[in-house]
């Protein structure tokens, strides 16, 4: 039942477009966030605003700022074209995501506000063009709207009117903060600026300090994440990491978790170990890789978005870059150079009906752990979060324990029911398929991804007509063959299968009447190898231990 008291975006004085544009996306009522921050932004006050991811924060802002565009171009003269409202986010993804979230709110009065997306540093010519234009909107990480800046492709000084800082705790923590003060140096006095976050860290309160005027802070009293009703969260302790791989194989190549599933893992070569892993058993998965191009990895989340596949495995530490302060920001021994340090995954990206999220490896902080998990359960949709803990992982995982439950004590990950003598018979299957994953072998994945990268770049296109020779060395390198996939592995015989669990493998099996003893003969003299092979199969190879 919905409370009376809630004020709806009808009661709120906007614009009828945006109100048309709002109910084309199906929103009937305001978040919390997007009921409280509206109105005190059309107030004009600075705002610092912290809710939970999916909560809604993109609107909560983009709302207001077009509500305050139309009325400037609404009232009075007609008003010189200029950049006056400016969103800065932390990655290239969540720079497109939000461009994609305000045209959609301008849909009705496109004419009128104009978006341009300046993050990808590739395409520095075409957006000169575009700038030369004066959107009246720019999004774009804080180094390529500094780059424009410093060029005077850009100009904020006179016109700037609304500053917008999204997802604000992870702006110093990729290494934008000496960016960040430049940047500031180009902006007008005086203007109007939202900070919006997920969490309210130290980061958060030295960008109050250089942004906001006399701000109202938002601090909303809701969990970080969905309720228990919304939101089931797992824990499942593995004694070895061979536990991990059967685990993960049962729960995938047995469909104990159906729909789309999000696996996230530490490192890029976790996420390929756990590909090659996967495609030996014919379980189809892809990795997000901060070392391909934006197009790339935006093209793998649409294409998830769409179903074209069902998991998507990603790191929140290699490709984001563990959070450092002080002076070493982005400068951490172990930076990844060649991942691109404006790709994000765990944070913001808008991942459709993910149904489970899976922490193959445990997040290395409290704050990661809920950034990953608020993937699933978005928009009033149910979810699932599984993770996998060694014994030595314990003491870490009451930390997460202890943010979730704010200090109550009360349990928040249950034990996740599940009898790992039940898969025994798995896991020689498993032990196979390791060692079939060698370092090599995951060198070779890579590789061969960025060469299939290359062969399909539009950019390069031209290049490789006029230089046939190169693409023939491309075309003509030894085969990758980085695990040898081993065809029976993708077939679950019956009898290695749980009693309890064969109604969840062939579901939609009907069950054969048995045979006359007459037609069993036959078919007994027609497969003379089929009992070899199950003793094979029982057996399991030779190399694995008894």
């Amino acid at each position: 039942m919905e409370d009376p008291e809630t004020l709806g975006f009808e009661h709120m004085g906007l614009d009828h477009r945006l109100l048309q544009a709002v109910t084309d996306l199906g929103w009937s009522r305001p978040t919390l966030i997007q009921e409280k921050a509206i109105p005190l932004a059309l107030e004009g006050k600075d705002l610092l605003a912290r809710a939970r991811t999916g909560s809604g924060k993109t609107a909560a802002y983009a709302i207001p700022m077009l509500q305050q565009l139309l009325r400037k171009k609404a009232t009075g003269p007609a008003v010189e074209q200029a950049v006056r409202a400016l969103v800065l986010v932390p990655t290239k993804e969540l720079a497109r995501q939000a461009q994609s979230m305000i045209q959609q709110l301008a849909a009705y009065c496109a004419r009128d506000i104009r978006v341009a997306n300046v993050s990808a540093a590739e395409d520095s010519a075409s957006q000169r063009a575009v700038l030369m234009e004066k959107p009246d909107v720019v999004v774009g990480t804080p180094s390529r709207i500094l780059n424009h800046l410093q060029q005077d492709n850009l100009k904020l000084q006179d016109s700037l009117e609304l500053l917008v800082v999204d997802e604000a705790d992870l702006l110093f923590s990729f290494g934008f903060e000496e960016e960040l003060k430049s940047l500031l140096c180009h902006l007008p006095r005086i203007y109007q600026a939202f900070l919006m976050s997920a969490t309210f860290n130290e980061d958060v309160q030295a960008l109050k300090e250089l942004v906001l005027h006399n701000p109202v802070t938002l601090k909303l009293q809701e969990s970080q994440l969905p309720g228990p009703d919304q939101l089931q969260q797992f824990q499942v302790v593995c004694e070895t990491e061979e536990d991990k791989f059967l685990l993960l194989y049962a729960l995938l190549k047995l469909s104990l978790i159906r729909g789309k599933s999000l696996l996230f893992v530490n490192t890029m070569e976790r996420s390929y170990r756990l590909r090659l892993f996967l495609e030996q058993f014919s379980i189809p998965a892809c990795v997000l890789n901060g070392e391909l191009p934006l197009r790339s990895r935006c093209h793998i989340i649409s294409q998830f978005n769409q179903g074209f596949y069902d998991c998507v495995i990603a790191t929140d530490a290699e490709v984001l870059g563990p959070p450092v302060k002080g002076k070493d920001r982005g400068k951490g021994p172990k930076r990844n150079r060649a991942a691109d340090p404006e790709a994000g995954v765990a944070r913001g990206i808008d991942f459709h009906h993910v149904c489970a999220v899976l922490n193959f490896d445990l997040p290395p902080t409290p704050e990661a752990y809920i950034h990953r998990a608020g993937r699933t359960a978005r928009a009033n949709n149910p979810g699932i979060v599984l993770t996998f803990v060694l014994p030595t992982e314990q003491s870490h995982l009451g930390k997460i324990e202890e943010l979730l439950s704010g200090g109550s004590g009360a349990p928040v990950l249950l034990p996740y029911q599940f009898r790992m003598e039940e898969i025994e018979g798995f896991r020689y299957r498993c032990r196979d398929a390791m060692r079939s994953v060698t370092k090599q072998a995951i060198r070779e994945a890579r590789l061969k991804e960025i060469k299939e990268e290359l062969l399909h770049s539009e950019k390069l296109k031209t290049y490789f007509e006029d230089n046939p020779r190169d693409l023939q060395l491309l075309r003509h390198d030894l085969p990758l063959h980085p695990a040898v996939v081993k065809p029976h592995l993708g077939h679950v015989p019956d009898y290695l299968v749980p009693p309890a669990l064969r109604g969840l493998l062939h579901p939609h099996k009907k069950r054969k009447k048995p045979p006359s003893s007459k037609k069993a003969k036959k078919v007994k003299t027609q497969n003379p190898l089929r009992s070899f092979r199950h003793r094979e199969e029982k057996r399991g190879p030779t190399a694995a231990p008894s």
